[in-house]
């Protein structure tokens, strides 16, 4: 099947409409009309070959939502109409103990929903800035939230489950002291979801302007992360801190702020490393450091249902197809509250 799309023939050229094949409906398979696709800055990364590996020509897109428009004669989890999502994963080897677990995301065979190798032309998956997409039954997810939401739905799925699941892991609750740093397409679903479960939220920040925003968003308190004397008032207080920063900073500036046995997550993944942080502040504190990658399949459902029972949807500003390139450009400087959805129906 032969379907329009957004991609790239290579890191040096613009992203533009182009035409990619998408594989015949399987007996397993789901085939999707995606209505919205939403943008996340793993897109840039690889569309622009920032990161190593990109295989081109790439079509980008993870964050997806839309309508089931067929379903393989075995398919049971999923109808014709059905309101679906799917994320960062559409395929796995579906035997180790990580997919036993439901834990998919991290099978050592994980396929990406782009850029990872595939039988399927042209030897890699492509992603859904595209009108369609066809994927095994056990990937797709159910959308719970009014259709109405439908768009505002879409970054839940990498940016939505990529904050929860380590909320999740560590058991924050009503109780815990959480602090997330930064606000941005992460960090303000971090700050929604920990509020929702209970946790007293502190948002740290390096830009003053943003204290009223991370309010809105769910924050009992703002530190600006570049006051020393703002940040010496939290010392020895956090239960767990949820960095979603995705640039090279100081961890020990945060890592002072957990108390005994506390933890920190990292859920951003820089381009260049941190630098080294201070031995003695795991030591003498028995603190953690740690990292968490988007989610397995029942978990990325578990935080769909959680969301549409607490109102939860990602702020978001649509964009047409024909401005990727502007929306890129914006996200590389900050320029977004807080992600950019695409809909689909621009394509043509």
């Amino acid at each position: 099947m032969t379907i329009l799309a957004i991609g790239t023939a290579a890191s040096d050229q613009p992203l533009d409409r182009m035409e990619i094949t998408r594989r015949d409906t399987g007996p397993h398979d789901v085939r999707i009309d995606i209505a919205f696709c939403g943008i996340c800055h793993s897109d840039i990364h690889t569309a622009r070959g920032e990161w190593p590996g990109t295989m081109y020509p790439c079509v980008p897109g993870h964050e997806i939502v839309g309508r089931v428009a067929e379903v393989g004669a075995h398919v049971t989890s999923h109808k014709v109409g059905d309101l679906v999502g799917v994320g960062c994963i559409v395929d796995s080897c579906q035997h180790c103990e990580e997919c036993a677990d439901g834990a998919e995301n991290y099978c050592d065979n994980m396929v990406g929903t782009y850029n990872a190798p595939t039988d399927d032309r042209p030897g890699h998956t492509l992603g859904s800035y595209a009108k369609g997409v066809v994927v095994h039954e056990r990937y797709v997810l159910k959308i719970t939230h009014p259709e109405e939401q439908l768009a505002a739905v879409a970054p839940l799925l990498c940016a939505g489950i990529t904050t929860y699941s380590p909320l999740r892991h560590w058991k924050v609750g009503p109780g815990m002291k959480v602090g997330v740093v930064g606000i941005g397409g992460l960090g303000h679903m971090g700050l929604k979801l920990a509020h929702a479960m209970g946790a007293h939220v502190v948002a740290f920040t390096t830009s003053d302007s943003k204290r009223e925003a991370a309010k809105a968003l769910g924050a009992d308190e703002v530190v600006l992360s570049r006051n020393a004397d703002e940040l010496a008032a939290h010392a020895k207080s956090f239960d767990f801190i949820l960095n979603t920063v995705a640039a090279p900073h100081d961890l020990d500036a945060f890592l002072t702020l957990l108390k005994r046995d506390g933890t920190m997550t990292l859920v951003g993944a820089p381009a260049s490393p941190h630098p080294s942080p201070n031995v003695f502040n795991f030591i003498m504190k028995r603190r953690s450091l740690a990292g968490s990658m988007i989610g397995g399949i029942p978990e990325t459902q578990e935080m769909l249902d959680f969301c549409t029972n607490h109102g939860i949807v990602s702020d978001i500003e649509m964009i047409r197809a024909d401005e990727i390139e502007p929306a890129y450009d914006r996200m590389v400087k900050g320029d977004v509250k807080y992600r950019f959805v695409m809909d689909i129906a621009t394509l043509g």
